[in-house]
């Protein structure tokens, strides 16, 4: 079932404060710190703050003017086409202080993970079919071999885990990255989620890219804002690209001790999209208690993280995890990690045809005019010295040095033997014994 960028599911806005599944105390709280900290008085406004549609917004103040919390001020905007004006009264200051020492948090309204649950099902990675087509658009750019294409194309499309190895140099990178550019669809992201009357906040800029906004016409904001429940942006799939930074303390909640919020893990962060774990084995942790601690997800499709209290509880885990390393997997993983590994595709150099079109290929990028017979110097002279060992790195690495050299000499861009050697010798450093 091909499940394109229109059809995921939009999470419906809520109509009533009870369909909200939030604690009402809660719920009625961020309401005054909102208030309080934004200086905010019309409930247009509060509901444009707060994410909430403006019956239920106008249903929570209502709630608080109940409770003696907030008073209608008495004036009527102008501006905003005669809303009444509402403001916290000396109760409601105290209360919004109480709570803001309980919780920084105000705006937007969490969403409450059973709910936001139900969500992740809708747009989830494993509801999307990649066709070959859509693989070799986002990698057009890369020389691949067909078999490579067979074998990830049915690892994407299943949604479960990858593990990419082979020698550096041959684009594991570049063919994560592809794989993230072929999703190509959006789903969205809650700004913040609440489990156990605790806010985690999930939205966050640097790893979401939201999808233009809708709202800016003030005359279209209404016919907006109730297609879908503004709690969520509309995001692309999400990646998360770590390296030999990622440490295991990355994958827990983060707590915030001044705000008292949480801030979710990448891999939630990721939920719906990619998450790499580049350059595997580079890491302070070994790779096996990497991959020991994403075994319950992947294999079950559910992560279980812990609050400050200690309190244990499970979120959805819905990521496609790509791994990849430059050792051999047998060097780094036990039999029982490797099992829960669901597809492995090993990634080598180009065999010397394929070496040539990407030398060819990059020469015509860069406009450097290709000359037989330094190729054949290269292929003849220079790569018996390696074992005739070639990867996708290389052809970049030599026409770049040669363009400097030319660029430096003040000689339009060529290639010869001579030039080729020149760019040879500071790809590979000669082994010697440094005298200290």
């Amino acid at each position: 079932m091909n499940m394109q960028t229109s059809n995921v599911i939009a999470p419906p806005a809520p109509r009533t404060l009870e369909g909200m599944k939030l604690p009402i105390v809660m719920m009625r709280d961020i309401l005054l710190k909102t208030m309080f900290r934004m200086n905010l008085e019309i409930v247009t406004e509060l509901a444009k703050a707060l994410c909430l549609p403006v019956p239920v917004t106008q249903q929570l103040v209502d709630m608080a003017r109940e409770q003696n919390l907030v008073e209608a001020t008495g004036t009527l905007h102008a501006n905003s086409g005669g809303e009444m004006g509402f403001k916290l009264t000396e109760a409601g200051k105290s209360r919004a202080l109480d709570a803001l020492a309980q919780s920084e948090y105000y705006g937007a309204m969490p969403v409450p993970l059973e709910i936001y649950n139900e969500q992740v099902k809708r747009q989830s990675i494993r509801n999307i079919q990649v066709t070959r087509d859509q693989l070799v658009g986002a990698m057009g750019h890369l020389i691949l071999p067909d078999e490579l294409l067979d074998h990830l194309g049915p690892a994407v499309s299943a949604g479960r885990s990858v593990l990419m190895y082979g020698p550096p140099g041959n684009g594991k990178s570049s063919i994560s990255n592809g794989v993230r550019d072929a999703l190509g669809d959006k789903i969205y992201i809650p700004r913040a989620i609440e489990y156990s009357s605790q806010v985690i906040t999930v939205y966050d800029p640097i790893v979401h890219t939201a999808a233009e906004d809708i709202q800016d016409d003030p005359n279209s904001l209404r016919r907006t804002s109730n297609r879908f429940d503004t709690r969520y942006v509309l995001c692309d799939r999400p990646t998360v690209i770590t390296g030999g930074e990622l440490s295991l303390s990355m994958l827990d909640l983060v707590y915030n001790p001044t705000a008292r919020t949480y801030q979710a893990p990448l891999q939630l962060k990721s939920s719906g999209g990619v998450f790499i774990v580049d350059d595997l084995g580079r890491q302070e942790e070994p790779p096996q208690a990497l991959v020991n601690r994403w075994i319950v997800p992947l294999e079950e499709n559910r992560d279980i993280l812990s609050l400050q209290s200690g309190e244990k509880f499970e979120v959805p885990f819905d990521t496609l995890v790509i791994f990849s390393t430059n050792f051999h997997p047998n060097e780094i993983f036990d039999k029982a990690a490797l099992r829960r590994i669901f597809f492995k595709i090993k990634i080598d150099g180009p065999d010397q045809e394929d070496y040539l079109k990407i030398f060819a290929m990059v020469a015509r990028k860069r406009k450097m005019p290709l000359d037989e017979d330094t190729l054949v110097y290269l292929i003849k002279h220079k790569y018996p010295t390696i074992d005739n060992i070639y990867a996708n790195y290389q052809p970049i690495f030599l026409v770049d040095q040669m363009i400097a050299i030319c660029e430096f000499e003040g000689i339009p861009y060529q290639m010869s033997p001579e030039l080729i050697d020149r760019a040879w010798a500071n790809m590979f450093v000669k082994e010697e014994k440094i005298v200290h």
